[in-house]
């Protein structure tokens, strides 16, 4: 996992300068605000995926190998069900709104906008179906292998900008299709070596899909879903707020500090990603000691990368000017990102404990209420203090849900959770 996390933050590094080389600032940062786009429709799996990866590992935990593979169809077919309504909603939008005018964008500058969003979206509802390979590694407690088909996808996208950049080909419709057709090829390949080598006794048939286990998935799932659903209008609204208030340009700064400090929450998923998992299996067999041990590891991890974001910060300037060189980043923007970021690391620590638990009501309702209270203080802030405002207000309404996650977390393992503190 380290060597894969490795990898792609260096993938991370060296596609943001060859995509701004290829696309020029104007175009990228539309691309930007594009990208969090799709990323929000690739998780609307109204929380399918990890209803999956938590029902999986408790049924390979008590080895039932029958009700595994039902886990596995019942999931597929819904995620074919979810996705087709969704893709139709998307292409109607799509065509009967004015996508530049939300955008920000100008007619001249990027001809053919709405093209372009068809098809990146059909490749990325390719992808949100065969994906579910993901969710099953990680059920069956082989992230690596998850991360490892996540790794490939983007070293395809790399090899094929940096042809790109060399070329004097690039345009908005091509990265998009390098960035959404790669993973999906990828996904393709590793399906038939999953299920017909590897793991055929998960293997999904449609006669094994029971209607009953929908219920089971989703009473769980959907609780993920609206988190998905809460963390993606966050992430996706900032992003757009910053083109439609300012310009598509004006996403560049911000969407590459965002990129600089999230090699750290790279690090850190990389650490405590396979908890979530571990820990539904522990808490399944009753080993909560097991996970006191755990979360008295993460804690010290969370101490070290809070000093490297610091430092982070302090040297943020210099790297900047080598790494994207042209773009200028302000200092208050990094510090207001960096503590975005580390609100973003604390809550998470959390968060994977109480997924692996299935606590995730508490969850839901601060996602969505920092969901809704965003676009109100993010608008007021970001007219008063541009970009940073707008900053400063995604950490303004994510530090309540880390500091509630906290406090479940500890009430749960001192036995004391009683009421919405054990939902």
């Amino acid at each position: 996992m380290f060597c894969l996390k490795g990898w792609y933050g260096l993938i991370f590094l060296l596609i943001v300068p060859l995509t701004l080389q290829c696309l020029g600032g104007y175009a990228n940062g539309l691309w930007l605000a594009i990208s969090t786009l799709l990323i929000w429709i690739d998780q609307l799996d109204i929380g399918l995926g990890n209803g999956l990866r938590n029902k999986l590992a408790e049924y390979i935990a008590k080895g039932d190998s029958e009700k595994a593979r039902q886990c596995v169809s019942t999931t597929l077919l819904m995620l074919i069900a979810v996705i087709i309504p969704v893709a139709i909603v998307a292409f109607i939008l799509i065509n009967a709104l004015d996508v530049y005018e939300l955008l920000g964008t100008d007619t001249t500058h990027i001809p053919g906008l709405r093209g372009t969003l068809v098809i990146a979206l059909s490749l990325v509802c390719a992808t949100f179906v065969l994906k579910i390979i993901g969710n099953i590694y990680y059920a069956l407690q082989m992230p690596a292998v998850s991360q490892g088909l996540t790794v490939l996808g983007q070293t395809v996208v790399l090899g094929i900008t940096f042809l790109l950049s060399r070329g004097g080909t690039c345009s908005l419709l091509t990265i998009a299709v390098v960035n959404t057709l790669s993973p999906l090829v990828i996904y393709a390949i590793a399906w038939p070596l999953t299920f017909m080598k590897y793991h055929p006794e998960l293997s999904p048939r449609v006669g094994c899909f029971r209607k009953e286990m929908v219920r089971e998935l989703l009473s769980m799932g959907i609780e993920f879903f609206l988190i998905q659903i809460g963390s993606g209008i966050l992430v996706l609204t900032s992003s757009i707020l910053v083109a439609n208030m300012f310009t598509p340009e004006a996403v560049n700064p911000y969407q590459i500090g965002y990129k600089y400090f999230n090699l750290t929450i790279m690090v850190f998923t990389v650490i405590a990603m396979p908890f979530w998992s571990a820990t539904t299996d522990a808490y399944t067999r009753g080993d909560m000691e097991w996970i006191r041990r755990s979360m008295t590891s993460i804690r010290k991890i969370l101490l070290l990368l809070t000093a490297l974001m610091v430092v982070l910060v302090l040297i943020s300037q210099p790297i900047y000017r080598i790494w994207v060189p042209g773009i200028n980043i302000p200092v208050p923007l990094t510090i207001l990102m960096g503590l975005y970021t580390l609100v973003i690391i604390y809550s998470s620590a959390y968060s994977f404990f109480l997924n692996g638990f299935g606590l995730l009501r508490l969850q839901v309702i601060m996602t969505l209420t920092a969901a809704v209270l965003l676009i109100p203080i993010a608008v007021i802030l970001g007219r008063w203090l541009g970009i940073n405002g707008i900053t400063l207000a995604l950490c303004l309404v994510n530090t309540p849900g880390m500091i509630v996650n906290m406090i479940q977390y500890n009430k749960v393992i001192k036995g004391t959770a009683k009421g919405i503190w054990i939902k």
